[in-house]
Order: structure tokens, then C-alpha cells, then sequence
């Protein structure tokens, strides 16, 4: 679409279209709700508001003036869309209670009760003809280390950083939204990067780049997958790295090791109270390879949702797994039953 032509769709947006003003918004729907996302580390938040946005832009459209795109404006209520939710809704990590163990740190996902997992489908890049890097989701932004190490900053100092560092926002315009100074911004944020230091994975910067799933990601998988199905922990403790690390939001509960993550394992796996027919679906969830676990209770037919393990996988080894509950299985396209 030409300047012309954009510029005219804004101002039948601002003049009450609300067909052009749908069309409008609605192209930058997923990137502003991965933006919540990153705010509230919960999909179900971040769905919610994304329709506030979109709210408060329908009755603040008389106020679009052109100075920026329609995009930057549509962050800018967002994002302070997001603050008013947290200052309503005031939530703090939960202190686990344990210190650091030799060699690495208690995991935040063990103290975010409220992260949920995200479906990489609705990460798929979103390229208008304007801006063709616009939705373009980094995994280092939206793996779930990341995610839950930023709910460690309080908001402000949050929105701060994913503004600069996320979004490459200059720092006038994010004192701008933030009605701040210049020097506070920068302040903010400096005080923003060593707090996220602290809760980020002491071997993160070690970390590949995401790309598709390789043949020996996809072979782990399979081994995992296999190992579950039959209850063999000894395979299963093959495929762990040594410190290896396990959490299961909300509960406030990690495992760091493999011998303490085989141990969580074992009741499910075997023994009386053990779960003996299970089925598997991979997928993937913040750029990293999942398994979705399906279980068949007995008298029953159909194998129905278990929970949801995010993995991390480096090399031919686990290295981390988050498991959550079902609850979020249609959010990633999984089926109710198998």
C-alpha cells in the first residue's frame, strides 16, 4: 500500500471506520501479544491484553496524530496497558526457600507460579510490506529462562528493557512513554540488566541460536518419548546432562541434578501409584522442542492430556526440562484426546 494510501486508512481509522481501523490493528495482533507476553510471562494475560489494547486504541484513536507509526503507538498503549494490569494485579516471584547448589542457581521458572509456556505457531513471523522485520521473534527474547528472569524486574524496569534491548527502542522515546528523563530511562535500565544477570542461567551465552530441530534434537525426543512409554529411568537418566534441572509451574518446587529429577520422576514412572499407558505428541513451545504427555486412566478408551515438558537440549542431552499443566493444550494446537 502506498504513503497515500496508508495515510488515508489512518485517518478513516481515526474518523470512526471501524472495518479500516480493525484492518489496522489486527495486522499487528500477534507481535503485540508476544510484547504482553514478555510483560506478564503468562499467555492467557497476555491474551487478555492485547484485546485492552486494542480497546483503548479504538477510543484513543482521535488522538493519533501521525507522528509515529501506527505500530510504535499501538506499544506504546500496550505497554502501558501492561503497567496498570501489574499495578492492579501485584505479584512477586516466590521465594523457593533453597540457595544455589554447586555449579548453578535455583531456576526462576521455579519461582514465577504464573509463567505459561507459548506456542512458537503463533510466533511465525508477521512481514508487512512497511515492515518487514516487525514480527520477528528472537528465541534469546522468548525462551522461557528469559521469560521468567525478567519477572524478577519490577515493572517499570521491565518494560524498560524489553523496549531497549527487545524492541531497540531509542531512549527518548522510551522516557517518553514512561514520562520520564532521559538519564532515568538509562538509569533504569543499566539497574534493569544487572538484576536479569542474576536470574539468567550461569551457561546461557553458550547457548545455539534456535533453528529448526536438528536430527539429533530429534532423536533425544525420540529417546525421551521412548524411555517414558516404558517406564525405563536408567534410559531416562541417560539422556540427563549431570545438572540437569527441572521445574513444574506454578508449583514452587525445582530439582537440580539428575539424580534429584530422576527421583521426582520415579513415583509416576513406577511403583504402586505409577501411570502405565502413555502416549506422546512433540511440538514446540518458546522456540524450544516440548512433548505434550497423554495418559490412559484405567477402564477407559482414550488417552487424554497429561502435561506439556518444554525442553532444552544441548548436544545428544536434556539439559532442562518445565512441565506444565494441560490447561493450555488447545492455545497450542494439541488434540483433547488421542
Amino acid at each position: 500500500m502506498s504513503n497515500t494510501g496508508t495515510e488515508q486508512s489512518v485517518e478513516n481509522a481515526a474518523a470512526g471506520d471501524t472495518a479500516e481501523f480493525t484492518r489496522l490493528v489486527e495486522s499487528h495482533r500477534r507481535e503485540l501479544q508476544v510484547h504482553c507476553y514478555r510483560m506478564l510471562g503468562s499467555l492467557e494475560d497476555s491474551e487478555d491484553l492485547v484485546q485492552e489494547t486494542f480497546l483503548r486504541a479504538w477510543r484513543k484513536r482521535a488522538s493519533f496524530e501521525g507522528r509515529s507509526t501506527i505500530r510504535a503507538w499501538l506499544y506504546r498503549i500496550a505497554t502501558n496497558a501492561c503497567l496498570d494490569f501489574l499495578e492492579r494485579n501485584p505479584r512477586k516471584p516466590t521465594d523457593t526457600g533453597q540457595s544455589a547448589t554447586s555449579g548453578g542457581r535455583v531456576m526462576p521458572q521455579a519461582e514465577v507460579s504464573w509463567l505459561q509456556p507459548y506456542p512458537d505457531r503463533l510466533l511465525e513471523p508477521i512481514a508487512t510490506e512497511a515492515e518487514p522485520d516487525a514480527a520477528v521473534v528472537a528465541r534469546e527474547t522468548i525462551e522461557l529462562a528469559y521469560l521468567a528472569a525478567i519477572q524478577h524486574l519490577p515493572p517499570r524496569q521491565r518494560a524498560v528493557l524489553i523496549l531497549r534491548d527487545v524492541l531497540g527502542w531509542p531512549a527518548s522515546e522510551t522516557s517518553a512513554l514512561l514520562e520520564v528523563s532521559v538519564a532515568a530511562a538509562n538509569s533504569a535500565l543499566q539497574r534493569a540488566r544487572a538484576t536479569l544477570k542474576q536470574h539468567l542461567p550461569e551457561r546461557r551465552v553458550e547457548w545455539a541460536p534456535a533453528s529448526d530441530p536438528t536430527e539429533q534434537e530429534r532423536a533425544v525426543l525420540r529417546r525421551y518419548i521412548d524411555a517414558t512409554e516404558r517406564a525405563d529411568l536408567s534410559g531416562l537418566a541417560a539422556l540427563l546432562r549431570a545438572d540437569a534441572r527441572f521445574t513444574m509451574p506454578p508449583e514452587p518446587v525445582w530439582c537440580d541434578g539428575r539424580d534429584a529429577v530422576i527421583a521426582a520422576w520415579a513415583p509416576t514412572l513406577v511403583g504402586p501409584n505409577a501411570l502405565t499407558d502413555f502416549k506422546h505428541l512433540i511440538t514446540r513451545a518458546n522456540r524450544q522442542p516440548a512433548v505434550a504427555a497423554y495418559v490412559r486412566w484405567p477402564g477407559t478408551d482414550t488417552h487424554v492430556p497429561l502435561g506439556l515438558d518444554v525442553l532444552r537440549i544441548e548436544g545428544n542431552q536434556v539439559v532442562e526440562v518445565t512441565a506444565f499443566s494441560p490447561r493450555l493444550f488447545p492455545a497450542l494446537g494439541l488434540p483433547s484426546t488421542l
